[in-house]
């Protein structure tokens, strides 16, 4: 900026033209106390008297926001972001911020949050606008997989959003009372698991499902007809690929972005105590990394795609597209496709399932089989409490004789293939508690009597 006709009015406060525009109109710059920042202001006149008149006036509500914690500059969000951005930037070259944080940032204030709020003042930015978020969200958007906005994904976002906030009090943009209560309490949507019988439809369908896809024809008359047509190589290789990878997930609880980090080194066999054979996976997400165990039926499932792949190095991705180059999005609409036409994308809570339903679906099996929650949580590299906030309904199925103790009128029913004898010996428990109880009434109703 090139300054002319500069005119000292006090310490701190000075008025002047600019030779770098065509107008004549005075500006004035006012020093911030106790920073060693400037606030400019364009005084929007050409006279002199009343210019300085102006710029004494500025500083005075200068001086007055600062002694009252109010903001000073005008910022838009967009800016701040900027702002933050670039120290967020300069901590991962540092090694203090990883660079997957420091993407996800990124990514989320370029996008949704930019659209949201990147135009408005910052200090204009109000609990309510905070709290309309997830409802903006749900409406202005789509997710990964072109359905619904998950709750988490919208919580992760305010969280940025947030942070970006916090900071922008930090750096005194905007009052400390611009800090935001909190995040609005979302409703759950965690997607349904699949039942033992639908699993077992699932993958029973699928093997079929890999050799023909149904075929749906309008004619000119309005008559839909359906066919079963054979597919071609590519989608033949795709379909048979995609169906390894879900009997892999659904017997080994893997996060999808474990399945996607997986290589051939990673994979490696043992023998448990009992001497049988089993899989051992060393996986990897975003942060953190852990040891996985499964059944010999994994590595069994596992050679089937190594067959398949071009890329089957020790360094090599063990979930692949047909070139061998690392599948992104882990086969997600090939996997939509098998869930549409088994019949089984909408589970009972009306939420399209995806790939982290077999994660749900493992963990639902394994507590219906009776593995511990804790040895179950390291499995699966979470807490016991997320084991047992979000499968605590499985205990209540796990333990039906208990709930329904005394009461008649009802059977246990196993899944085949269960323990005969167990069920035999609770049903013969069950029979003789009610001997019993029937027992102990006549003997008190004959007491009563004498």
């Amino acid at each position: 900026m090139f300054v002319i006709d500069k005119e000292v009015l006090n310490k701190g406060l000075i008025i002047f033209r600019r030779g770098d525009v065509l107008h004549r109109e005075f500006y004035c710059r006012v020093r911030v106390q106790h920073e060693r920042r400037y606030k400019t202001i364009a005084l929007k006149t050409e006279d002199r008297t009343t210019a300085r008149t102006l710029a004494q006036d500025a500083q005075v509500e200068v001086r007055y926001a600062v002694k009252h914690d109010m903001p000073i500059f005008n910022r838009s969000f967009r800016e701040v972001a900027d702002e933050y951005l670039r120290i967020m930037e300069r901590r991962k070259d540092l090694g203090e911020v990883s660079l997957h944080r420091y993407k996800n940032l990124q990514s989320r204030l370029n996008g949704v949050l930019n659209d949201y709020v990147g135009t408005k003042q910052v200090h204009l930015i109000t609990q309510e606008i905070w709290k309309e978020y997830p409802s903006w969200r749900r409406a202005n958007g789509k997710g990964r997989i072109r359905e619904r906005i998950s709750d988490s994904t919208i919580g992760a976002e305010m969280t940025v959003f947030n942070s970006v906030m916090s900071y922008a009090i930090q750096k005194r943009y905007v009052p400390a009372s611009h800090r935001f209560d909190g995040k609005p309490k979302l409703k759950g949507s965690r997607r349904d698991e699949f039942t033992v019988e639908e699993y077992r439809k699932l993958h029973s369908f699928g093997r079929g499902w890999i050799k023909k896809h149904k075929k749906v024809t309008t004619h000119e008359d309005g008559q839909v007809t359906e066919e079963m047509v054979d597919n071609g190589p590519v989608a033949v290789w795709y379909r048979t690929m995609c169906y390894n990878f879900v009997l892999i997930m659904c017997n080994t609880g893997m996060r999808p972005v474990e399945a996607k980090n997986l290589r051939w080194r990673d994979v490696t066999t043992a023998q448990d105590r009992d001497k049988r054979d089993i899989v051992v996976l060393f996986v990897q997400g975003k942060d953190k990394s852990r040891k996985l165990v499964a059944p010999a039926s994994v590595g069994d499932y596992l050679d089937r795609v190594r067959k398949l792949s071009k890329a089957t190095k020790p360094d090599d991705f063990v979930f692949t597209i047909i070139n061998g180059k690392p599948a992104k999005f882990l086969y997600c609409d090939t996997v939509e496709d098998l869930l549409k036409e088994a019949g089984l994308r909408i589970g009972p809570g009306e939420i399209p399932r995806t790939t982290y339903c077999f994660r749900h679906t493992y963990a639902t099996m394994r507590l219906s089989e009776g593995v511990d929650v804790y040895i179950l949580a390291e499995q699966m590299g979470t807490s016991v409490k997320m084991i047992e906030q979000h499968y605590g309904h499985v205990n209540t199925i796990k333990h039906a004789d208990r709930v329904l103790m005394g009461m008649t009128g009802w059977e246990l029913v196993r899944e085949p293939g269960d323990d005969s004898k167990a069920a035999a010996k609770a049903a013969k428990a069950a029979a003789t508690r009610d001997r019993a109880g029937r027992s102990g009434l006549s003997k008190s109703r004959n007491s009563r009597r004498s």
